[in-house]
């Protein structure tokens, strides 16, 4: 029977995990303000935003296997205290260069804790619900980047010290789940390789190769239309609807990104292959009916895409995590999550860096529809693929049967 220190040791990781993903979503409602109080450019937001994938991308190509050779609580220990650093740092920022700093840092803390805290969860596992891992790992980001947008939103519109209270808030529970982790059990032994395992690198182990590759394309998707809600959509609520409300721009975010994690939590018995159908259909409807009703000015047709897409957010995400993590043995379990998500941010950064660069050119909402149309045409492709890999398998197993069916004929007539 299971410990009780293993169960403790689960659940305070999934909570690391949560407080860690929700804590990179806090400062997007409270760019308007500092947009407002240092004259920031669009252009500048933009670069804010960039500079804090390409820190935390940076980080997982190079440290996301270390965790498979020093162990998971060292590295645990160093990106949580290294994200409380940062959200200290945000409290007392007081311009651009500031910003980017506090961004750049918290971008390498996530990139530290995220793979080690997934293979960690898994390390860990329950046993009586030794699923629950794989499903947490796809539908605790969602979750969290609701939280974080819902909560700095309400307080930058209602509470007190807009530019500094949700900072000190998420820092305090993250220190505390930094001290509570000398209750979780380490369950990796150290190995040779340390040093070896920093030079940057997408380490897939061989067994996930083939699937990798099949489900890249709904990564890809998911987390791009992530990037699309977290960086432009709210935009249309001001630029479009003329709503100025922080609170809303978080609530928008939080309709994605929770229906995201409910979506995740709902399709855990569902077949992965179907999950991944039904989050591949949804990102290409979502992204249609979202940018049809900004064209057609259709608030409520607005949240209704929303909604849309974070089914495809939270399937096209958990489907492909789950089949994955299946193929992965322990010691390679982080060094194949790092993988998943220097793709999963190279999509959710990229595109939306793009969007800003060329939305002075060609405005907001052409902009927003280019970038809803390449949402659609990687899931379109990821479709195409996953249909042409069941027809393909459909055919293996007929001819296997055929063969299984001649074989027992012949043995039948040598025995006649």
């Amino acid at each position: 029977m299971q410990s009780a220190r293993g169960v403790a040791g689960f659940w305070i990781l999934a909570a690391m995990l949560f407080v860690a993903m929700a804590s990179s979503s806090v400062p997007s409602p409270i760019y308007p303000v500092y947009a407002a109080e240092w004259q920031l450019t669009p252009l500048m937001l933009t670069a804010v935003f960039a500079i804090y994938v390409a820190g935390l991308l940076v980080t997982m190509l190079v440290a996301g296997r270390l965790s498979d050779h020093v162990g998971r609580k060292p590295v645990l220990v160093a990106g949580g205290l290294l994200l409380v650093v940062s959200l200290a740092l945000f409290t007392g920022a007081d311009g651009f260069v500031a910003l980017v700093v506090d961004r750049i840092v918290q971008g390498v803390a996530v990139g530290l804790l995220i793979g080690a805290l997934g293979a960690a969860l898994i390390d860990n596992s329950l046993e009586r619900h030794p699923s629950l891992a794989g499903v947490l790992n796809g539908a605790v980001p969602p979750f969290a980047l609701a939280t974080g947008a819902v909560s700095s939103g309400a307080l930058v519109e209602w509470g007190p010290a807009p530019e500094q209270l949700v900072y000190v808030l998420f820092g305090a529970l993250l220190l505390l789940l930094v001290a509570a982790l000398f209750v979780v059990p380490e369950r990796v032994t150290r190995r040779p390789g340390a040093l070896r395992s920093l030079r940057p690198t997408v380490s897939v182990p061989r067994a996930s190769q083939t699937l990798f590759r099949g489900v890249a394309g709904a990564l890809v998707a998911s987390w791009a239309l992530g990037g699309l809600f977290l960086s432009l959509v709210p935009s249309a609520l001001g630029a479009v609807f003329g709503i100025h409300d922080h609170f809303a721009a978080g609530a928008l975010i939080a309709v994605v990104t929770g229906v995201g994690g409910l979506t995740g939590l709902a399709i855990q018995r569902l077949d992965t292959r179907r999950s991944l159908f039904l989050g591949l259909v949804a990102l290409i409807v979502g992204p249609v009916v979202t940018v049809s009703f900004v064209f057609a000015h259709s608030l409520p047709g607005l949240v209704v895409g929303s909604a849309i897409a974070g089914v495809g957010f939270g399937a096209g995400f958990q489907a492909p995590l789950r089949m994955l993590l299946a193929t992965a043995a322990p010691t390679h379990r982080a060094g194949l999550l790092s993988s998943v998500y220097v793709v999963s941010y190279l999509a959710f950064g990229v595109p939306a860096v793009v969007a800003g660069l060329v939305e002075p050119a060609f405005g907001f909402v052409p902009v927003l529809a280019g970038y809803g149309a390449f949402i659609v045409l990687a899931a379109a492709i990821a479709l195409v693929l996953q249909l042409v890999a069941r027809d393909a398998a459909a055919v293996e197993e007929r001819a296997a049967e055929a063969v299984e069916r001649t074989a027992t004929g012949s043995v039948r007539t040598v025995a006649e």
